[in-house]
């Protein structure tokens, strides 16, 4: 008994604690609906996210690609037909999250604050006009345990 009692206590110190994560999350204060798609080493289903609403997915790691990318345009189907797409970004690497956005194919918020802000005391990542501030790194670390939320329209950042 003594021996078995000694083994699951040696056992439970080895094992790695699990701590928790965060999460990616996109508000959309915009008059208008966004659409996004989470894109790892596969692209998930398209999401609709109305005037008002939120998207919201755990962070984690994609085994064959590393990050994910959470891929927003303003039409439906965008992705799949050349839109302006913002890409918010991360990558869960053990206890930190690194996160970016950029745009690719033009800026579909142009004219609309856009914003990151991790829900603890981490780099933001503000874009006033909607587009990328130029000369200014736009990739941030924070611990995995934050959530990070982007913004869409949110007046300012």
């Amino acid at each position: 008994m003594h021996f078995t009692t000694t083994l699951v206590a040696a056992v439970a110190a080895l094992t790695p604690l699990v701590s928790a994560v965060g999460n990616a999350k996109v508000v959309n204060k915009c008059g208008f609906p966004v659409y996004l798609w989470s894109v790892g080493g596969s692209v998930g289903p398209a999401k609709t996210v109305k005037s008002g609403g939120t998207y919201s997915e755990v962070l984690h790691h994609d085994p064959a690609s590393g990050g994910i990318a959470i891929k927003i345009t303003t039409v439906p189907n965008g992705i799949y037909n050349g839109s302006p797409q913002t890409n918010f970004a991360y990558t869960l690497d053990g206890q930190q999250v690194w996160y970016d956005l950029s745009d690719v194919f033009g800026d579909p918020f142009s004219g609309h604050a856009i914003g990151v802000k991790p829900s603890l005391n981490c780099p933001k990542i503000c874009w006033p006009n909607g587009v990328a501030t130029s000369g200014a790194s736009q990739t941030k670390v924070c611990s995995a345990n934050s959530d990070i939320t982007l913004t869409l329209c949110s007046g300012t950042c």
